[in-house]
């Protein structure tokens, strides 16, 4: 697959998604959008890929944000379907169906905030700031920021980052729930890797039925949320990972989970 703005590699069943457009800081414009797209789509349908890994080139950005300047020149109609754009590849990888990590390296504002938020882990560099500036802007968030945000950290929260627009650092992001874990900055690759690794190594089918439930239950009422998480439980019953994952446990030996 043939991408301009993105790098793409795998390292075993880890697949590896940089945005590749430092001059910009990693600026989200329509081609980018496009291509984020069609990568997660392709990582989606490879059952060669259990975990995505997504983070920015260079040192200075994971997401700086969309791309101001093509913005400047969007009529209404066309500002609608940019959102619509966006708002979909978010929803595309909120529901992959396989754990994503968001490596954040540097500064996540504005959409960059809204695709880490999309991802299932975040893990910030000491260094890494985020923030929903779009206030400074004359705009609103138009990625789901507003809609995430809220989920994740609160209302409190979000209504301060999106009304002042001013960034926070990692370890305040950390205590209000928007990112799950700070680490020093020479340490991120380290911590990123294991987690991944780690993620790898679990059983596919029921990481899957863990999104499903969190995500898709997160929405519904308690009483349809539950008896969905006791469906996805069942299900699990009849997969080989199931059976191979309680043997291994009552013979204390490591699990090999073949996602089948």
């Amino acid at each position: 697959m043939d991408h301009r703005n993105l790098l793409v590699e795998d390292q075993g069943a880890i697949r590896r998604i940089t945005l590749n457009r430092p001059d910009k800081l990693n600026a989200l414009d329509h081609a980018t959008l496009s291509e984020l797209h069609a990568a997660f789509e392709a990582a989606g349908r490879d059952p060669g890929v259990r975990v995505v890994v997504l983070t920015g080139a260079g040192p200075k950005a994971f997401v700086a944000g969309a791309d101001i300047a093509e913005m400047n020149g969007l009529s209404p109609a066309q500002a609608r379907d940019f959102s619509a754009h966006g708002q979909a590849l978010m929803t595309r990888i909120e529901r992959l169906g396989k754990p994503v990590i968001a490596r954040i390296n540097g500064f996540a504002l504005g959409g960059g905030l809204e695709l880490a938020m999309a991802c299932h882990l975040r893990i910030a560099a000491d260094t890494a700031r985020v923030g929903q500036p779009e206030i400074n802007l004359g705009l609103v968030p138009g990625f789901g920021g507003t809609q995430r945000l809220l989920r994740l950290a609160g209302r409190a929260a979000c209504l301060e980052l999106c009304l002042l627009g001013a960034p926070i650092d990692a370890t305040r992001a950390a205590a209000l729930g928007i990112v799950n874990r700070v680490v020093p900055a020479d340490a991120l690759d380290a911590e990123v890797d294991a987690l991944a690794n780690q993620l790898a190594n679990a059983a596919p089918l029921a990481l899957r039925g863990i999104l499903d439930a969190v995500l898709l239950g997160g929405e519904a009422p308690l009483d349809t949320a539950l008896d969905h998480e006791t469906q996805v439980f069942a299900v699990t019953f009849s997969t080989e990972d199931m059976k191979e994952g309680t043997s291994a446990f009552l013979a204390r030996r490591k699990p090999q989970f073949s996602g089948r």
